[in-house]
């Protein structure tokens, strides 16, 4: 196990390095295990390019309230799924307007102080704006201390992130042969995540066609909300005087998807109106 250990940390090191290095943002909402990931990000300079927020909702109470309901089990691939979607949703309004971002839900059930009747598990989910992944893994009982499953679910959160931000990591994971594993992945495209939208699942999708790169590491956002139907040049010049008065910010133009005195817009009428911004090189941010 130890050189196990002393080969696995430069591994570790090397993928945490280059999940800071790419472009996306993540929250993780982790509970009931994978607790060295978080050490593994942070240890690392640049986990503040990565690494928006944090949270371990670990008693009973901490996860119901996150997820606004009791779930059927705590430790399921449902749940991690559902945690996943908090934390995109999450990231999406602590993100950087133009950068991706990662939601991972991670829910555990791993040894502890007093033997467990049910198997040693966990869930690892990762949500991006396309797609959504899960990893599930049942350890074999009695084979490791609570340290070294924690390591092993770490070493698959670690995976999904990496995944998610397109980092090769496959050397880091330390299953054997009797535990099991599975995975599953949803994808979605341009009309299913603005169905999403527009049923409230998640809260809005960015479209960033400016290329302007000095507003892109700007923290506020300078929106002009409308329907843009049709989009004009009072619109812009709106923007433009706006923008001039609060300084910096990076300007958006947003549409209301669901609208309280309209009907919802479909995901064709949408797609029709972001179209008039890609003329004029704007950021449109879009939510309910």
């Amino acid at each position: 196990m130890a050189d196990d250990e002393q080969k696995s940390t430069p591994m570790i090191r090397a993928v945490v390095e280059a999940v800071h290095a790419s472009p996306p943002q993540a929250v993780l909402y982790l509970a009931g295990g994978a607790s060295q990931a978080l050490g593994w990000l942070m240890s690392v300079p640049g986990a503040s390019n990565t690494v928006l927020e944090a949270v371990v909702p670990y008693s009973r109470t901490s996860m119901i309230q996150l997820l606004g309901k009791i779930p059927a089990q705590f430790c399921s691939e449902q749940t991690a799924e559902e945690l996943a979607l908090l934390a995109y949703n999450r990231a999406l309004k602590l993100s950087r307007t133009d950068s991706p971002v990662i939601g991972v839900g991670f829910t555990g059930s791993l040894g502890g102080i007093h033997p467990k009747h049910g198997d040693h598990r966990f869930h690892v989910s990762a949500r991006t704006s396309d797609r959504n992944r899960v990893s599930t893994v049942t350890l074999s009982k009695g084979l490791r201390t609570r340290e070294q499953e924690d390591k092993v679910s770490s070493q698959f959160l670690l995976k999904a992130i990496a995944n998610a931000c397109r980092v090769p990591s496959t050397s880091i994971s330390e299953l054997i042969e009797s535990d099991l594993s599975s995975e599953s992945e949803k994808t979605f495209d341009e009309d299913e995540e603005l169905e999403q939208l527009i049923n409230g699942e998640v809260c809005f999708k960015v479209y960033p066609f400016s290329n302007d790169s000095h507003v892109s590491d700007a923290e506020r956002k300078i929106i002009l909300s409308g329907s843009f139907n049709p989009l004009h040049d009072g619109h812009l010049k709106l923007l433009e005087v706006a923008s001039s008065i609060c300084g910096d910010g990076y300007p958006c133009f947003e549409i209301s998807a669901v609208n309280a005195d309209k009907p919802p817009l479909s995901a064709q009428e949408i797609k029709d109106r972001v179209k008039q911004f890609e003329r004029v090189a704007k950021v449109l941010r879009r939510r309910l």
